[in-house]
């Protein structure tokens, strides 16, 4: 029972360790100092040390962890190298996407600066390149056109009836939505990384978030149609957005402008042809080749050679301003209305970045901090935001090419921030002639590799269909539901999926492998035995208010005991024993009165007599004869000895003689005797009752159990002891609680042991927490594994029960 206790009369070579004893031993071993007090453990936390105060900045600003270890000789030509072609990217992308945020293009081209800057101090991913995105992008769109729509800004054309957008005021309130989101989202990623909740990522596994980037490049199509056709639609935003935006586009195609669509079908021809030749001699070329770079300073200077926008009306990017402007707070009042659509561009940011940074340090042996990356994104966010930038997250185009190019460090993110501030500076205003239709092209282009993503459908299909559901779902409601929607719909169903996996676990009887001290599941593997008279339950997952009920029927299954059935049984049985009782009683009142009568009158001869006797008084009435005539129990007439059970009732038929064999009657009804009816010897059946001749009181005693046991399962002849696994609970909450404690206390009534075994150590000191324990149920009956507890059992009950004995050789054990 105790560490000091070894199973008796078995091979092992170690003690039998049960809670009790791991706590003496530990107690013997002086690890008395391991759990300080909480107050202890409080100052220990405040107390500021130098090494903890370094280690607190480091971690705070991780670029003065590998700053100063940086090697210009082995790190400054592959950054260098990989930032200019990142830089590169950054040009066309961010003028690009920005048309997918409603956004003048000089404002992805900040958003591509600034953001960059800020997470070269504090990020620790060393090849994600932060800055524009087309998924971000269509959602900070969707904000700045639900708020800044076009019709809020019609101003009347002078001498005329007709209406116009006065574009600049529209352009300026968009801007200050889009910041405002940015900076919000930013404080929102801020705090959830202060308060150590970067785990929040991997509540969007990977199924749910390719499903949402698959979905999200519909939208980004959707978006870009317009300026592909040279038609324009109204942009919808809310349930069904996308349908809306569908038909509206499908409507406007007869209005179709043909030399912008001219243009966008040579883009789009050229583009993906180039990247073609680019992905086939990737190899052999040092840096690839800056497709969208050469894309765009080719249209720019055709635009301009041969005027599209003065002769052939297609739009054109428009005024790029030079220089940087200086940050400015955007309207406060803004906040209220684009909370919801902050919180999810935070969450969706941060998954992107995250899973892309993970990727890539698995990949060269490094470690990404979930939380700092938290912040470094939001404090880019909120410092871009500040500068009129809108939210980011890392690309994953741009962050291949600075991987597949050699960069090391974040140096590539300095280098690739120089190449865009060098273009706001003095370069922007070359590309005021840029066709709109070419950079809707780039982006037309650029989500082919989010369309391969529905291939994911067949490779979840083979390994799991669950995982497929999550994937549909999230394609359908981001698709119906809008960006925003959609993410809240298909996390909730995503941690749906997670609890009914847990409310519905695999549940199972271990056997034990012989020679080891491996218990497996019996229906999944041959070589396991069980052991006699002890049976260990098994789940796979945590037990928990969701699947505590369930726990208990499981083990009522896998058992073979029906506890409640039993249980009820019993308690009847005890009920009709005590009415029995109060009968016997009654009854021995008015037979002492019959007999004080009969003796003041003798009976007549040949009269019968009427008293009516218990199984037991019947017993003692026929040995008492026995003894009068002198015969001794043992040869002819063996001694019967009476069971006190009420069920059976006798009496003599006719006056006893000596040498007269008795005729006996007996009472039927399940030994009721208020529903007994009178029968003969002859009529009995199997399982009613045994004449007095038998030569056993068993014999009565097993007929009398067959009636009303038969029907249970296994009785406690059976099985003496269950062992509950829950090495796989992580924790247990009061429900759980309470129901162990009723599976101890009801098995307990039909004499059946319950053990735990593999219990963790915060899981047992929540059932301290709990009231688990108490003298009834102590620590004695958790063991540290499945054998000790099997051990424990086959120790104590093995040996004296008949026909249970099992031997569990150990060849190879060390003693603790």
């Amino acid at each position: 029972m105790g560490a000091g206790r070894r199973a008796m009369g078995y091979r092992v070579e170690r003690d039998v360790l049960d809670e009790q004893g791991l706590e003496e031993l530990a107690r013997r071993m002086d690890y008395s100092d391991t759990h300080l007090p909480l107050n202890e453990r409080l100052k220990e936390s405040f107390r500021c040390t130098v090494p903890r105060l370094k280690r607190t900045v480091v971690g705070c600003l991780p670029v003065l962890y590998w700053l100063p270890r940086y090697s210009i000789w082995d790190y400054g030509m592959p950054d260098l190298i990989a930032g200019i072609s990142v830089g590169i990217m950054h040009l066309p992308q961010g003028m690009a996407y920005a048309l997918l945020a409603s956004l003048p293009p000089v404002f992805g081209l900040y958003t591509s600066f600034y953001p960059a800057l800020v997470y070269f101090f504090f990020g620790t991913s060393r090849h994600i390149s932060i800055g524009t995105f087309a998924v971000l992008s269509i959602m900070v769109g969707s904000v700045t056109e639900r708020l800044a729509p076009d019709n809020d800004f019609l101003i009347m054309i002078n001498g005329t009836n007709s209406t116009e957008v006065d574009i600049a005021s529209r352009d300026s309130y968009r801007v200050q939505v889009a910041a405002a989101t940015s900076i919000l989202a930013g404080m929102i990623q801020v705090v959830l990384g202060l308060v150590r909740f970067g785990f929040v990522g991997t509540y969007l596994s990977e199924p749910l978030v390719r499903a949402y980037t698959t979905a999200a490049a519909a939208h980004a199509v959707l978006a870009v149609v317009a300026q592909l056709f040279g038609v324009s639609i109204t942009r919808f935003s809310g349930p069904l957005s996308l349908v809306y935006t569908l038909v509206e586009v499908c409507s406007k195609l007869p209005q179709t402008h043909l030399p912008t669509l001219v243009v966008s079908a040579v883009s789009i021809g050229f583009l993906i042809a180039a990247k073609q030749i680019n992905s086939a001699i990737s190899a052999k070329l040092p840096v690839p080749i800056p497709v969208e770079l050469i894309t765009i300073v080719s249209a720019t200077v055709i635009s301009f050679y041969i005027k599209l926008n003065g002769i052939y009306t297609i739009k054109v990017v428009g005024e790029i301003p030079s220089g940087l402007a200086a940050p400015r707070l955007p309207d406060t009042n803004l906040f209220r209305e684009v909370i919801g659509d902050a919180f999810a561009l935070a969450i969706v940011g941060y998954a992107i970045s995250i899973s892309l940074g993970k990727t890539f340090a698995l990949k060269h042996g490094y470690k990404v901090d979930s939380n700092q990356e938290l912040v470094a994104l939001g404090l880019s966010n909120a410092v871009g935001g500040l500068f009129q930038c809108y939210a980011v997250c890392s690309s994953m185009s741009r962050s291949l090419i600075q991987e597949t190019t050699g960069g090391k460090t974040q140096m590539a993110g300095i280098a690739s921030a120089v190449i865009v501030l060098v273009t706001v500076l003095k370069l922007g205003p070359l590309f005021q002639e840029l066709p709109k239709a070419v950079l809707a092209a780039i982006i037309f282009v650029n989500l082919k590799s989010m369309f391969k993503q529905y291939y994911d459908i067949i490779t979840l299909w083979r390994s799991s269909k669950v995982d497929l559901m999550v994937w549909f779902v999230t394609w359908v409601s981001t698709l119906l539901l809008n960006l925003d929607l959609g993410l809240g719909a298909s996390i909730i169903f995503a941690v749906l999926t997670v609890i009914f996996r847990t409310q519905l676990p695999r549940y199972s009887v271990l056997g034990h492998v012989p020679g080891t001290e491996l218990y497996l599941d019996m229906e999944t593997h041959r070589e396991v035995r069980e052991v006699p008279g002890i049976t260990i339950f098994h789940s796979s997952a945590t037990v928990y208010f969701a699947n505590a009920d369930l726990y208990l029927e499981a083990l009522k299954e896998k058992s073979g005991l029906d506890i409640s059935k039993m249980i009820i049984y019993k308690r009847r049985q005890e009920a009709k024993q005590r009415r029995r009782e109060k009968r016997a009683e009654r009854r021995a009142k008015r037979r002492a009165k019959r007999e004080a009568t009969s003796q003041r009158r003798p009976p007549k001869a040949g009269e019968p007599i009427t008293a009516v006797f218990s199984v037991e008084e019947a017993g003692r009435w026929n040995e008492q004869g026995r003894r009068d005539q002198g015969e001794s129990p043992g040869d002819d007439q063996p001694g019967w000895c009476g069971r006190e059970n009420g069920t059976v009732f006798v009496m003599p038929m006719t006056p006893r003689a000596s040498g007269d064999q008795c005729s006996w009657e007996y009472l039927k009804g399940g030994g009721d005797p208020d529903s007994a009816t009178l029968g003969t010897v002859s009529e009995l059946q199997d399982g009613d009752t045994t004449t007095l001749g038998s030569s056993s009181e068993d014999t009565l005693s097993r007929d009398l159990d067959k009636v009303s046991l038969g029907s249970l399962g296994k009785w406690t002849w059976d099985i003496h002891s269950i062992i509950l696994d829950l090495s796989t609970a992580n924790f247990i909450d009061t429900v759980a609680i309470k129901t162990m404690k009723n599976i101890f206390h009801d098995f307990g009534e039909i004499d059946v042991t319950v053990y735990m075994a593999g219990c963790q150590v915060h899981v047992v000191e929540q059932l301290e927490l709990g009231g688990f324990f108490s003298e009834t149920i102590t620590k004695g009956r958790l063991f540290v594994t499945v054998h000790d507890a099997v051990l424990h059992c086959l120790g104590h009950q093995g040996t004296s029960t008949p026909g249970l004995e099992y031997s569990l050789e150990i060849p190879c054990s060390s003693k603790l």
